[in-house]
């Protein structure tokens, strides 16, 4: 119940702050994205965004129970911890037509950007 409750604040925080969910991803493009990491891995697991705009993606881990207490980018050498209940906002690089693999610090929870033209 109360990860429930958790997932619900994070949410409402998110749609106040302007973050976009996995739903909305195609619109405003300037719009930071939403991604939560859970006991489940990283939600949404899969995003796009478009070629040449700009990317913020917005992590908030809502558990304990969940070895994704940090995200890493491979390709790109970043690695941010996601301390419980605080949004970490990282910009990624759209100049390119790819997919980046974003996961938890151990390698277990995996998910990906991709970035197209479309």
């Amino acid at each position: 119940m109360r990860t429930r409750v958790a997932l619900a604040a994070v949410t409402a925080l998110a749609v106040l702050l302007g973050c976009k969910t996995a739903e909305d991803a195609g619109s405003a493009k300037s719009a930071p994205i939403a991604i939560t990491a859970d006991q489940e891995g990283f939600k949404p697991s899969s995003i796009t965004v478009k070629k040449g705009s700009e990317a913020r993606l917005v992590f908030t881990r809502t558990t304990d129970d969940t070895c994704a207490t940090a995200v890493v980018f491979p390709e790109l050498n970043i690695r941010k911890d996601l301390p419980k209940g605080q949004p970490v906002e990282i910009v990624i690089p759209t100049d390119k037509e790819r997919t980046l693999t974003f996961q938890c610090g151990m390698g277990m929870f995996k998910s990906t950007v991709v970035v197209s033209s479309k």
